[in-house]
């Protein structure tokens, strides 16, 4: 018997992002510019390149015009409620925004950096630096999207979380807090939302290679150190930014049209081995 025949014509990219325009946080490098380009490179129509670096989200913008897809630099702080609002009214430029990444985040120490205090040691001043970015961002970004999106009756907005806010992680109970704080968040806003054709989920990271320089990254990577922390992971090695990307690209496209309110771990399966 022979099988069912499928034509061209009859295939549907569930994964093509059908020219919407995405705004994507902290894309200067790492996760950020991975996701930034897996738009450009599925059928996003425009890409707002936000970071706190100027230099570096104009490069990323540089990176996605040379595919043929339109890019605006927008660089702000996304912890200044003011600054974010004005990014968004400037990417607005590409068009309607409908599909928005909150990656920019102020990194809890990672093992290529020294460790912070115990809880009871650390100073309010501490605090602010984590809940400044990676919650307040969060819904400074948010904040400043979702009015279109609820204007065109659609939308998506995923947001970068972390283990440490889903299982705990010893001396980063306030970036654990923070990370824990988005994560409500999104839950609660995907039931104010859903009812407007807008999704709101969250991706859950463990540690992703860090950005650094050759020869340092191959140095750290094959360090003591580094091959120790890989052991915590069932798939021995650390999270890639195209890890990552292919998560946000699956969530903001129409193959993720019923899923709100989730939290996904994009984790190399820390959280089965802790």
């Amino acid at each position: 018997m022979a099988g069912h025949e499928t034509h061209p014509e009859d295939r549907q990219d569930l994964l093509d992002l059908g020219g919407q325009i995405a705004f994507v946080s902290g894309a200067g490098q790492g996760a950020g510019r991975a996701i930034a380009l897996a738009f450009a490179k599925n059928g996003a129509g425009g890409v707002a390149v936000n970071d706190f670096d100027p230099l570096k989200a104009e490069l990323v913008a540089a990176e996605i015009r040379a595919l043929g897809v339109s890019a605006l630099a927008v660089p702000a702080d996304v912890g200044d409620h003011d600054a974010v609002h004005a990014a968004m009214a400037r990417a607005s430029e590409l068009g309607p925004i409908t599909l928005l990444v909150n990656n920019a985040g102020n990194a809890g120490p990672n093992v290529t950096m020294r460790p912070m205090p115990p809880f009871w040691e650390t100073a309010p001043s501490d605090w602010d630096r984590y809940f400044r970015t990676n919650l307040q961002g969060v819904m400074n970004c948010c904040h400043a999207a979702l009015p279109v999106m609820v204007q065109h009756q659609r939308g998506r907005v995923v947001t970068i979380v972390s283990d440490a806010g889903r299982v705990g992680e010893a001396r980063l109970a306030v970036y654990a807090a923070a990370k824990a704080g988005a994560a409500g968040f999104m839950r609660s806003l995907a039931r104010e939302t859903g009812r407007h054709g807008i999704t709101a989920n969250c991706i859950s990271l463990s540690t992703l290679e860090p950005v650094l320089p050759e020869p340092e990254r191959t140095a750290f990577l094959e360090s003591d150190k580094a091959k120790a922390h890989v052991e915590r992971y069932i798939i021995r090695r650390f999270g890639k930014p195209d890890d990552v990307a292919s998560m946000a690209l699956f969530l903001c496209s129409d193959a993720a049209s019923w899923i709100t309110g989730q939290t996904y771990p994009v984790n190399g399966g820390y959280s089965l081995a802790v």
